[in-house]
């Protein structure tokens, strides 16, 4: 892996562990020269593994839609900036120079992302890892969220395979970089019977 495209909030949250596990995912992608392509932010949790990243000497690439964030909030420090037209291009952009997508706490738009890029793993629209960052057990409630999508029937459980989780940067890497796609289930199981008589 070259580049792992990372989703985060632009606020810092109530607990010190998000910042402090932060940058510690910063560093282990500088320790094993992977480039960080993000949302190119200045403020919150974007902006603290960006920054920590350009400090250790990593490289950091920004994607941000032209005239919808205040000047302020741009991280004009970065390796490389793109600025595209708006925000369904910055995530193809976002996704089309990763090698993998890792989320870690934020808001909606995070989980936006996050659903987004495991879709399209579930559709083979790409074959590349997903991982959650699970500081303090933020993602719990997505976890348990997906657990009951596949007990409801809405989703093979199969595809549960595509998410990768830890608590630690450096197994999360490491699971990351040992990746194979796993063989899915038929995602429309109520096709089965039909489909066998075409």
């Amino acid at each position: 892996m070259k580049r792992i495209c990372v989703y985060s909030g632009s606020n810092l949250g109530v607990r010190p562990e998000y910042k402090e596990i932060t940058n510690q995912l910063g560093d282990v992608l500088v320790q094993n020269n992977i480039e960080l392509v993000y949302g190119g932010s200045n403020v919150g949790l974007m902006g603290e593994i960006a920054n920590e990243i350009m400090k250790k000497g990593g490289r950091v690439t920004g994607v941000i839609p032209r005239d919808l964030f205040p000047n302020e909030v741009i991280n004009n420090q970065l390796t490389r900036l793109i600025k595209v037209k708006n925000m369904h291009e910055r995530k193809q952009t976002m996704a089309d120079l990763s090698d993998g997508f890792i989320a870690i706490p934020g808001g909606v738009g995070t989980f936006e992302e996050l659903f987004e890029v495991l879709s399209w793993a579930q559709l083979g629209i790409h074959k590349k890892p997903v991982g959650i960052l699970n500081i303090s057990n933020f993602f719990d409630p997505f976890i348990a969220l997906i657990q009951e999508i596949v007990k409801e029937g809405f989703m093979n459980a199969s595809n549960t395979k595509l998410l990768l989780v830890s608590t630690e940067p450096h197994e999360l890497i490491k699971k990351m970089a040992i990746y194979t796609p796993p063989t899915l289930g038929n995602k429309w199981r109520q096709l089965d019977p039909v489909l066998s008589k075409l």
